[in-house]
């Protein structure tokens, strides 16, 4: 309940302010380029020096730029192409015929689990480290970034917490149109079916009694490779910030196999869901870059003054920008 009315005020916020800025940022970001969504494949400076006064994200564009990419998120099946629905129906197609083996899968990740007691702590812990616990590894990378005065590091934490919470607001809105049942749901007829029972489905406790919601996607997955996405893409130069970035996030989503949370076929669709989300989050900040940073003409001839064998000679240069 906590969780609905955190992200509630942040969508309140974040819209309310759309109300009043009707010609501003926000459409400037839609109109862009011809098109209302961002993801496509752009090209983003992601050198230090892009990152500067003019790019960073202040309190009022963060919540901006947060309602368009939420914005866009929840419109995105309103702009595919032909070629997004191929994909999308390919994607749905294999996760269909994976599905049939989520039941078997599971029962192995069990007996693996039962049958090593360190590798169980270790998934434990590992997974007890996702979800809410990872927004508190983000609030202590964005303290560290500020104390240290590293404006892209600053920006790239701000664009993992608006992955985290965008991604946290689509996965559970699938989730309580799906209404899957846990691998750990509770059911008196015998063994847990992984059973989509849409949005009114009763899918509340599992079996130690406590309360739980739907399986599908995995928020953990989600939101681990919404933020791992969105490091990787911003320090892609840097090739361990990818490895160390997918890698936990790999984990955590593994573990929610182990601990007996998700079927296999959630921790894949919250995963690429996480993914699509942390570029889309991306895309749409080095849009607003483009917009803030001073730009010159494209084409743009300046002067210049040469010394050359103790003698200055004038000259005209001529600048190609793309």
């Amino acid at each position: 309940m906590n969780r609905i009315l955190f992200t509630s005020i942040l969508m309140a916020i974040s819209f309310g302010g759309f109300s009043q800025r009707p010609d501003t940022l926000i459409k400037k970001l839609d109109s862009l380029g011809r098109q209302a969504d961002s993801a496509n494949g752009q090209k983003n400076n992601t050198s230090q020096s892009a990152y500067n006064e003019n790019t960073k994200l202040t309190f009022a564009s963060y919540f901006i730029l947060l309602g368009s990419n939420i914005k866009q998120e929840f419109t995105k099946p309103f702009h595919m192409t032909r070629r997004d629905w191929g994909k999308f129906a390919a994607f749905g197609g294999a996760i269909g015929a994976l599905m049939l083996a989520d039941e078997p899968i599971q029962r192995e990740a069990l007996v693996f689990k039962n049958q090593n007691p360190n590798a169980a702590k270790i998934s434990r812990i590992i997974s007890n480290s996702g979800g809410p616990t990872e927004f508190i590894g983000l609030t202590s990378i964005g303290i560290y970034s500020f104390l240290a005065k590293n404006v892209k590091l600053q920006t790239t934490t701000l664009l993992a917490s608006q992955a985290y919470i965008t991604g946290m607001l689509v996965e559970g809105t699938i989730k309580f149109l799906s209404g899957r049942t846990r691998p750990s749901y509770y059911d008196p007829s015998g063994e847990a079916e992984p059973t989509f029972k849409g949005p009114f489905g009763n899918t509340s406790h599992d079996f130690n009694g406590d309360r739980s919601n739907s399986s599908f996607p995995s928020g953990h997955a989600t939101v681990a490779f919404a933020a791992a996405t969105v490091y990787s893409m911003e320090y892609r130069k840097t090739i361990w910030v990818p490895i160390v970035a997918y890698s936990a996030a790999s984990l955590i989503s593994l573990s929610r196999i182990t601990e007996n949370k998700h079927w296999t076929t959630d921790v894949l669709v919250g995963a690429m869901l996480g993914y699509l989300t942390g570029r889309h989050i991306v895309d749409n900040y080095h849009r607003y870059a483009k917009l803030k940073a001073p730009r010159m003409p494209k084409n743009s001839v300046s002067f210049k003054m040469d010394y050359w064998h103790g003698q200055y000679r004038p000259g005209l240069v001529y600048h190609i920008r793309s």
